[in-house]
C-alpha cells in the first residue's frame, strides 16, 4: 500500500485535499484547496512517534510535511478526520503499510520543541515557560500583532473593524469595566509589552505598575514609557507577580495570565490579588478557558504544550469562578469573547503570512511554522467552541458587603 492509499483511507473522499507522497504517490482532491507534501520517511517517522497532532505537528515543524495553501483551510478540512469509520480490516491494512516505518530509525523531535526541568509552576521553571514562548524576538511579534503589541483577544465593534482599533477597544473596556478615574492606582499582572499599563495611564490619567516574567517584554514597555514621558506614571517590571510589594491598589487587570499558572494554584492566585486590593477594589481577568466540563486530564503532552505554552492549563470558567468567589472575590460581572479571538487570530495569520520571508529569517522557519501551526489550530478551536475567551469582573467587596459599583452595567 503506497501512502496515498494509507492517507485516502483515513481521510476518506469528501476532503478538499490534494495529497502527494515523496513515494510518487498521490491522493484526494487535485487541485483541492490545499496540497499537503510528505517529502521522506523522516516525515513519516516524525508523525508515527506521537500519532495524532503532535506527530503531524513534528513533521510540519521539521519541513518534512508541507502544506501549500492557507494552514486554517488545512485544518479545516482535516479537523474531523479520525480512525471511527474505518474497519478492522482497513485498519490490518493500515498496520501492515505502516509497519516498516515503525521499525525506521527513531526520529528525535525537531529543536523547537521543549521540556521543562523542575517542579511545575516553581518561580524558575514559569520563568523558562515564559521565556521560550514570549522571548522570541521584539520585533517577530510586531510583524504578527502590529502596532498595539497586544497578544490577547481582542473586541471588534462591528465585523470591519481593524485588528488595531479592536485591540484599543479591548484595553479601553477592560478600563471601563475597571472604572478606573483619574489619580486610580492600577496594577497589571502579566502585562506583556505594556499595551493596557499605556492605555490607562494616557487615557484614564491613573499611576501604573506592570510585571511580567518576559525580559523581553519588560525592556520594550518600559522603553515605550520613557518615550512617552511617563516615567513619573508608569512602570513595567521583570518581575514575578508573587513578588509584587506594593499593596492598595484600586483595580488589577489579569489579561492572559491564568492560563499560565496552573489550577492548583488558582487559590494562592486569588487570594494574592485580592490582598493587593482596597476595599471595594476591581479585579478584571481575561483568559482563556475550555468548554468540556467532564475533561480531567490536561493536554501536556499535546502540540501547544510541547512546542507553544510549556505547563499552560486551560479549566471551564465555572471552576475561575469558583475559586475567586472561595477567594472573597465577588463576581460581578462575565462575558464570552470566543468570536472575537477568532477574528483576532485570523487578522494575526494574515499579518504573519504577510512577513513570512522576514519572520523565517528574525526567528528561523521552525518557530515561523509553529506559531503559523499553532495560530490556525486555535482560530479553529474558537470558532467550533472547543475554547473560550471570557472575562469576569469581581470586586473585594467590604465587611459591609459593599462592591462600589453601580447598579447597571456601566461600560
Amino acid at each position: 500500500m503506497k501512502l496515498a492509499e494509507v492517507f485516502a483511507l483515513v481521510a476518506g473522499p469528501a476532503t478538499d485535499v490534494e495529497f502527494v507522497a515523496y513515494d510518487g504517490s498521490r491522493a484526494g482532491t487535485p487541485g483541492g484547496s490545499v496540497r499537503l507534501e510528505l517529502k521522506s520517511p523522516r516525515g513519516v517517522s516524525l508523525m508515527l512517534s506521537s500519532p495524532g497532532q503532535l506527530g503531524l505537528a513534528r513533521a510540519y515543524v521539521a519541513g518534512e510535511l508541507d502544506v501549500d495553501g492557507d494552514m486554517y483551510t488545512a485544518l479545516s478540512q482535516l479537523a474531523d478526520l479520525g480512525m471511527g469509520h474505518l474497519t478492522a480490516r482497513d485498519k490490518v491494512h493500515l498496520a501492515k503499510a505502516l509497519a516498516p516505518y515503525a521499525t525506521y530509525r527513531r526520529e528525535p523531535p525537531p529543536p523547537e520543541e521543549v521540556r521543562l526541568h523542575g517542579r511545575r509552576h516553581a518561580k524558575n521553571r514559569d520563568g523558562d515557560a515564559i521565556h521560550h514562548h514570549y522571548d522570541v524576538s521584539n520585533q517577530f511579534y510586531e510583524w504578527v500583532l502590529g502596532p498595539s503589541m497586544a497578544y490577547t483577544c481582542a473586541v471588534f465593534p462591528t465585523s470591519d473593524t481593524s485588528l488595531e482599533q479592536a485591540q484599543q477597544e479591548k484595553v479601553d473596556l477592560v478600563c471601563r469595566k475597571l472604572g478606573l478615574k483619574a489619580g486610580d492606582r492600577l496594577l497589571d499582572v502579566g502585562c506583556g509589552w505594556g499595551t493596557m499599563v499605556l492605555h490607562a495611564v494616557k487615557n484614564y490619567g491613573v499611576t501604573a505598575i506592570g510585571v511580567t516574567l518576559s525580559r523581553q517584554q519588560a525592556e520594550f514597555a518600559q522603553q515605550q514609557i520613557s518615550d512617552a514621558g511617563l516615567e513619573g506614571q508608569a512602570q513595567v517590571r521583570f518581575q514575578d507577580y508573587r513578588d509584587v510589594p506594593e499593596a492598595g491598589f484600586d483595580a488589577i487587570s489579569s489579561i492572559g495570565l491564568t492560563e499560565h499558572i496552573g489550577a492548583s494554584n488558582y487559590p494562592a492566585y486569588f487570594s494574592f490579588l485580592r490582598s493587593r486590593l482596597l476595599p471595594e477594589g476591581r479585579l478584571l481577568n481575561h483568559c482563556i478557558t475550555r468548554t468540556d466540563t467532564r475533561q480531567k486530564t490536561q493536554y501536556r503532552k499535546g502540540f501547544i504544550n510541547r512546542y507553544v505554552f510549556p505547563d499552560g492549563e486551560l479549566v471551564p470558567i465555572g471552576q475561575i469562578i469558583d475559586v475567586m468567589e472561595d477567594e472573597h472575590l465577588e463576581v460581578r460581572h462575565e462575558e464570552n469573547l470566543r468570536e472575537h479571538y477568532a477574528m483576532t487570530l485570523r487578522d494575526w495569520l494574515v499579518n504573519l503570512d504577510d512577513n513570512w520571508d522576514d519572520a523565517v529569517q528574525e526567528v528561523g522557519r521552525g518557530k515561523a511554522r509553529v506559531w503559523r501551526l499553532y495560530m490556525a489550530a486555535s482560530r479553529l478551536g474558537f470558532e467550533r467552541n472547543w475554547i473560550q475567551l471570557h472575562q469576569v469582573l469581581a470586586t473585594r467587596t467590604d465587611d459591609r458587603g459593599s462592591a462600589g459599583v453601580p447598579l447597571r452595567p456601566w461600560f
